[in-house]
């Protein structure tokens, strides 16, 4: 009993296109997990650095990420949001985003001022406690993701929305009537200014799970040339 090699049209092209598919897919974790382990990087280069002034404008926001700054200021609680299903050891919250009157300026800057646990109630809205005297604010800028899936409302039917899904900046600039930095301060783990629990989230939080679904769809991609090689041999009698 022999074996000849006897590919089919129809199966090859199958498995030539489900490889294809696979190895983009695998390709598509890979960078998901390279971006994560080069903004890592980026945020431990910048916080060696010691905090220098807020600018008065920030042209190019992408150059500002994870800086360390300071500014003096008022917050501002008219206009705060709290950010839904944040989670700190376990427990479910939310993080506080208050704005902050920039002294001397008519600017404003969004402080993410930490995390608070939800009430027992999800509806009930916590009481925010938030100093009213001028404070100097030090952290490090968050640029958050302008590719944001929500199914809330861009307008809220009445009155200032109080819990956000997303930190969308595009939707909270378009809401607010004051001119507003497109960055997002961080507030410092360090720093007295009216801030809750600070265990901020690190850009290589679950790059392992990005590698290991990138391995995986690169074997599938094996495992469809394999079997398409398997099924193509044919048993020819002598």
């Amino acid at each position: 009993m022999k074996y000849h090699f006897q590919p089919r049209l129809l199966p090859a092209l199958t498995a030539l296109l489900c490889a294809a598919l696979f190895v983009r897919l695998g390709l598509w974790q890979q960078h998901k997990a390279e971006a994560k382990q080069t903004l890592q990087a980026q945020l431990d280069s910048h916080m060696k650095e010691a905090p220098v002034a807020l600018p008065d404008t920030i042209a190019d926001a992408e150059a500002w990420r994870y800086r360390n700054v300071r500014v003096r200021g008022s917050y501002e609680t008219h206009y705060q949001i709290l950010l839904d299903n944040q989670v700190d050891d376990e427990r479910a919250g939310y993080h506080v985003v208050t704005p902050l009157h920039i002294e001397g300026t008519e600017r404003r800057i969004l402080v993410d001022r930490g995390w608070i646990p939800a009430p027992v109630l999800h509806s009930d809205i916590p009481v925010i406690e938030t100093p009213g005297e001028p404070l100097e604010i030090t952290g490090n800028l968050w640029l958050p993701s302008d590719k944001i899936y929500t199914l809330e409302s861009p307008t809220p039917a009445a009155g200032w929305q109080k819990v956000w899904q997303n930190m969308d900046m595009k939707r909270y600039r378009q809401a607010v009537p004051f001119e507003l930095h497109p960055l997002v301060i961080r507030l410092a783990p360090d720093s007295d200014a009216g801030g809750f629990t600070r265990n901020w989230p690190r850009p290589a939080e679950r790059m392992e799970m990005n590698w290991g679904y990138a391995y995986q769809w690169y074997g599938f991609a094996v495992a469809a040339i394999a079997i398409w090689l398997f099924l193509s041999f044919r048993k020819v009698e002598a």
